[in-house]
């Protein structure tokens, strides 16, 4: 039966923002999948980054590790991960966890996509 609990990633590109929708469990064996596809989005260049948490069923420490060792750099860039989408039960893990005073979490992607527009024209 473990051997049908996954991870995957998702990616599309809506205009300057690369949405990236998770689905399934986000744990020490599956971070380096998030973080691979973080990495790949840094290195094209891209820095403006919608985590859709929809589909995701599960996500230990590991998995919110992944989101620390990258907002740094990603915000040095002048860029930012959003989050949307999370059921009750994902987000009460980052909530625990102070997330959502680091990180924009919002309920729907549409939400977030917009805060990435407004800023844009801020700056």
């Amino acid at each position: 039966m473990s051997e049908d609990i996954k991870f995957d990633v998702k990616i599309k590109y809506e205009k300057e923002v690369v949405c990236m929708y998770l689905k399934g469990f986000l744990d020490a064996h599956t971070a380096s999948e998030l973080e691979n596809a973080i990495q790949s989005t840094i290195s094209e260049g891209k820095y403006k980054i919608l985590m859709n948490f929809e589909q995701l069923d599960y996500i230990s420490s590991a998995g919110l590790g992944v989101f620390m060792s990258f907002i740094e750099e990603i915000r040095n860039k002048n860029g930012d991960i959003k989050m949307s989408n999370m059921s009750d039960k994902v987000f009460s893990v980052f909530d625990l966890l102070g997330f959502p005073m680091l990180f924009d979490i919002d309920k729907d992607e549409e939400i977030c996509l917009q805060k990435f527009y407004e800023n844009k024209i801020k700056e």
